[in-house]
């Protein structure tokens, strides 16, 4: 989407929810948008490693800031997030976010919307447009392991860039959550795909084509013994050196790719297995826009084992909230 006429009859910010939110975007739009957009303003934007706050033992303040120099670009953006994993014994969300969206040539306040619903929607897409490069074309088994509020999100991205997908499996540690979350899917009836709950990970793991982690485990649930030829494995969930979502095995055996730089001093499984010299720095295949310009190779065979490993990054927020607000500008005639 090109960049809009920012000096416009607007004198409060503007606040989206994340039920407005929903009505904006669809993830093919905010597929192609991030294709389309992230390499041109990738080296526009400045966006300083992400402040990490510990707040207690378990639980987290992100402050991720960006902000544009460019007259192409004309944004600042800052997203607030607190995270609190132990929320999932209260029954409640562990992250909680609000993303502030400010014009860069007059430092004006232009919106206010729902972090967490961004997030959500920009992680997922991440993750899609990644499996587009690095999944093979004719998947057929998505594993979803985690059922926290990411997971669905996830799983309508991968089925929108993999419509060869035709069985969603989904486990989760508490089994009551997987098993409402595949009800709520099935409710849905999305045409010729199969929502099931997984009882026991190993097994499920082993018939993967793709298989995407969102959960805040310190310890590795996916064995990489136990991967077959040819899966894609999307790592979603850990943002500290103490989370882990797979062990050293499965990045061995993988072609590693990131969404970008941050993930490798920020992402458990990376900063363990280059301390543990299991693989080097130099090692990693790529990043996500070295995928979508060409600069580096995805998957080149239907055996290769593919890993993408993603942190977030401010760069994609503030895309993804330059869709989110230009698309109110246009349906509301500004």
């Amino acid at each position: 989407m090109a960049a809009m006429n920012l000096n416009l009859p607007i004198t409060t910010p503007v606040y989206i929810d994340g039920s407005k939110l929903r009505s904006l975007i669809s993830y093919p739009s905010l597929l192609n948008h991030l294709q389309t957009t992230l390499p041109v303003i990738s080296t526009k934007i400045e966006s300083p490693i992400r402040h990490n706050h510990s707040v207690n033992q378990s639980s987290s303040l992100l402050l991720m800031p960006s902000w544009s120099q460019s007259d192409s670009f004309q944004y600042i953006g800052v997203k607030i997030v607190t995270t609190f994993p132990e929320n999932s014994s209260r029954n409640f969300p562990g992250v909680h976010a609000s993303y502030l969206l400010f014009d860069s040539l007059t430092g004006k306040p232009l919106s206010i919307m729902d972090g967490s619903e961004l997030t959500h929607w920009r992680t997922s897409c991440v993750s899609g447009l990644a499996s587009k490069y690095l999944s093979r074309n004719d998947v057929e088994v998505l594993v979803m392991i985690g059922a926290g509020s990411l997971a669905e999100y996830l799983i309508k991205a991968h089925l929108c860039v993999r419509p060869s997908l035709k069985r969603v499996i989904i486990w989760n540690r508490n089994g009551e959550k997987a098993v409402n979350l595949v009800k709520k899917l099935q409710d849905e009836g999305i045409s010729g795909v199969g929502f099931e709950y997984g009882e026991c990970l190993q097994e499920i793991v082993k018939v993967g084509d793709v298989i995407s982690c969102a959960t805040s485990s310190g310890n590795p649930i996916v064995k990489g013994v136990e991967l077959k030829e040819g899966v894609h494995l999307d790592l979603v969930g850990s943002f500290t050196p103490l989370m882990r979502e797979c062990d050293d095995e499965a990045i061995k055996r993988g072609k590693v790719f990131v969404d970008n730089e941050a993930a490798l001093v920020e992402a458990g499984e990376l900063v363990g297995a280059f301390s543990r010299g299991v693989i080097a720095k130099e090692e990693i295949c790529g990043s996500l826009i070295d995928l979508i310009t060409g600069k580096k190779n995805g998957r080149n065979g239907d055996n290769e084992i593919t890993v993408f490993k993603s942190v977030g990054s401010a760069v994609v927020d503030i895309a993804s909230a330059q869709l989110v607000y230009e698309t109110y500008l246009e349906k509301n005639n500004f």
